[in-house]
């Protein structure tokens, strides 16, 4: 059987749930991650809202995922670095290659690599910005 596409809310979930249960296992992310969500089945529902609303344009997501990954920097004691971020594109990648291919499939690692490098930069200014006023 080969691979699917990624086309439905139901192809999204399955990305999304099969992603976040590696990252609960890695070594690296898993202890951020559960350290920080409670509720994972909320916390899944809400990913697969805006992973759907960045693949198809459908808007179910309207959070804030920058000041959601500052607030977890600064619980982390700004601790966050680039090997976070590149365990976590890694390992998206990864689940997307075994269960999809495809332009969809193409798209979701590309915005997954923009907003990775966007939200990196940003808690690095947040930072700067933080520790300017602390002076």
């Amino acid at each position: 059987m080969g691979k699917g596409k990624i086309e439905t809310r139901e192809d999204v979930s399955l990305l999304v749930n099969t992603f976040y249960g590696k990252v609960r296992q890695d070594a690296l992310l898993g202890p951020i991650f559960n350290g920080i969500i409670t509720d994972w089945e909320t916390h899944l529902n809400l990913l697969t809202d805006f992973w759907e609303t960045n693949l198809f344009f459908k808007r179910k997501y309207f959070g804030n995922p920058m000041h959601a990954h500052m607030e977890v920097d600064k619980k982390v004691g700004g601790t966050i670095n680039e090997l976070h971020f590149g365990t976590w594109i890694n390992l998206w990648h990864e689940t997307i290659d075994e269960l999809f291919e495809g332009e969809a499939a193409n798209i979701a690692k590309n915005r997954a690599r923009n907003m990775g490098t966007f939200i990196h930069l940003n808690i690095f200014n947040a930072r700067n910005e933080a520790s300017k006023k602390e002076e």
